[in-house]
């Protein structure tokens, strides 16, 4: 009896942990912030795979959101973390039945492709975005830079919404990738 329910359990875990290597989550492949006259700028790469679920909602008409979310903060021992940044970039990805076409907009700029991995490898790939003026840190200081990406089940269709809920297929996450970043010293002009 307890060796069939240890293979119960092998199995169970198992099926568990195959669950959760399944195309579900964003990975994070890279992210820096870069200093530009106004301020500071950051670039990440993101990658991830549509589920057959999301794929179906797609082509359906169902506009799918993504956010991407970034923070700065500065470790202090004495006192709660200081938070020097925190930003948040929506990102659009539409199927247009007529054109036959994917589009990718982030505000007002609009990108359209032919194929839904080319749509995918743009919207993961994040450049020049503004996430802070220079007057926001000290320069020398070391701070702990966050970034993520997740699909924004909120501005899905009510209908839609209620489905997102329950279903993993409409779970599409990545984790907070940390990375340490310190200020540049001020040039001198």
């Amino acid at each position: 009896m307890t060796r069939s329910l240890g293979w119960l359990f092998l199995c169970a875990t198992l099926l568990l942990g195959a669950g959760a290597v399944r195309a579900d989550s964003i990975e994070v492949l890279g992210v820096g912030v870069e200093p530009v006259d106004e301020g500071y700028v950051v670039h990440a790469d993101f990658w991830f795979e549509l589920s057959p679920r999301l794929e179906e909602a797609l082509a359906n008409g169902v506009s799918l959101n993504f956010m991407v979310e970034f923070e700065l903060v500065r470790p202090r021992w004495y006192w709660f973390d200081e938070t020097a940044a925190s930003e948040k970039l929506q990102v659009k990805l539409s199927y247009l039945p007529l054109s036959q076409q994917y589009t990718v907009a982030s505000g007002p700029v609009q990108q359209s492709f032919t194929s839904l991995a080319e749509a995918l490898r743009v919207l993961g790939r994040i450049r020049s975005w503004p996430v802070m003026g220079r007057d926001r840190i000290s320069a020398g200081q070391s701070y702990v830079g966050a970034i993520r990406m997740r699909l924004d089940t909120s501005q899905l269709p009510k209908a839609v919404q209620v489905m997102a809920m329950t279903s993993r297929d409409w779970t599409l996450v990545s984790d907070w990738r940390r990375f340490r970043f310190v200020a540049p010293e001020k040039e001198s002009r």
